[in-house]
């Protein structure tokens, strides 16, 4: 049920229509957790889209005398009980691991990691070292996406992790986050492996890979991975370029510590995924104007 509210309360209404992954068959040791998942889903959503980025900022917004903030308030409110700020911080520690289910830059030179050195305070640690194809090295994190290739391009799976984690080897896991309805799989030369191919066969898809050794290819499959290429290539890489553009994360993340980037990079992504659903729900054209959207919010 949508409300006729700000655009920012009227996103967090959408958090409700998330499917989320059944709960553990067996019951876990210790305290139970008071709070779903899904208020503190929709806590980062506020974050991000207000740009507070600590727990602390989050509950300062909250306490002001505005009329969305006040909207906002109830909503993170369970069983008559709002959570405190530990339990804020807390949480927001374990949503990371949980988000990737609910989707369906410094420079730090190794000589100095090795001594155990920061040279500098906008040095983030705990990330890595990559090499790109198209920038060479480069220092940082790593998202892992799959997106669905067509008109609209809808991120399907996510995973984020230091620069340094190889694409096939994460690729699994976007795999097991993938609809039933994906059949084939679409990807560079980093994910043509034995292993991953294997890995597609048992979830009875096709992965559809770039080949290594010279050009041109003349086995008997080149034409149709030609054109299957060309596809990806106008889906992975300009969603790229959106995401970045929409939440203005090109140089460097707002936050320093895998966790900390990690619960911002895919709450952004199941952000959009709820923009791309309020779209639809009030017939918008859907992937229109998203930054303005969340500007307006």
């Amino acid at each position: 049920m949508l409300t006729h509210g700000s655009i920012l309360v009227s996103l967090l209404w959408l958090v409700e229509q998330i499917p989320t992954p059944p709960p553990p068959a067996k019951r876990q040791r210790g305290r139970q957790e008071t709070y779903s998942d899904k208020l503190f889903v929709k806590a980062l959503i506020v974050m991000i889209i207000r740009r507070l980025y600590t727990a602390y900022a989050l509950l300062s917004f909250l306490e002001q005398a505005d009329p969305v903030a006040q909207q906002i308030r109830p909503l993170l409110t369970e069983h008559g009980r709002f959570p405190t700020r530990r339990t804020w911080e807390r949480r927001f520690e374990k949503l990371p691991a949980r988000l990737p289910a609910l989707i369906g830059c410094g420079v730090w030179h190794k000589k100095h990691r090795l001594a155990g050195e920061v040279p500098h305070t906008s040095i983030d640690t705990e990330a890595a070292w990559s090499k790109s194809g198209y920038h060479g090295w480069w220092y940082g994190w790593k998202l892992h996406l799959a997106v669905v290739v067509g008109s609209i391009w809808i991120p399907l799976a996510a995973e984020f992790t230091i620069a340094s984690d190889a694409d096939n080897v994460i690729a699994p896991k976007l795999l097991e986050q993938l609809p039933l309805e994906v059949r084939y799989i679409l990807g560079d030369t980093h994910y043509n492996t034995p292993e991953l191919r294997q890995e597609c066969a048992l979830h009875n898809r096709e992965l559809v890979a770039t080949r290594r050794g010279p050009y041109p290819h003349r086995d008997g499959g080149v034409d149709v991975r030609r054109i299957f290429h060309k596809l990806r290539s106008l889906a992975i890489e300009p969603f790229n370029g959106v995401f970045k553009n929409i939440f203005e994360w090109r140089g460097q993340m707002p936050v320093k510590g895998l966790k900390r980037c990690q619960l911002l990079a895919l709450g952004a992504i199941l952000l959009y995924q709820i923009v791309l659903l309020y779209q639809h729900e009030r017939q918008q054209p859907v992937g229109v104007g998203v930054k303005a959207l969340l500007r307006a919010a």
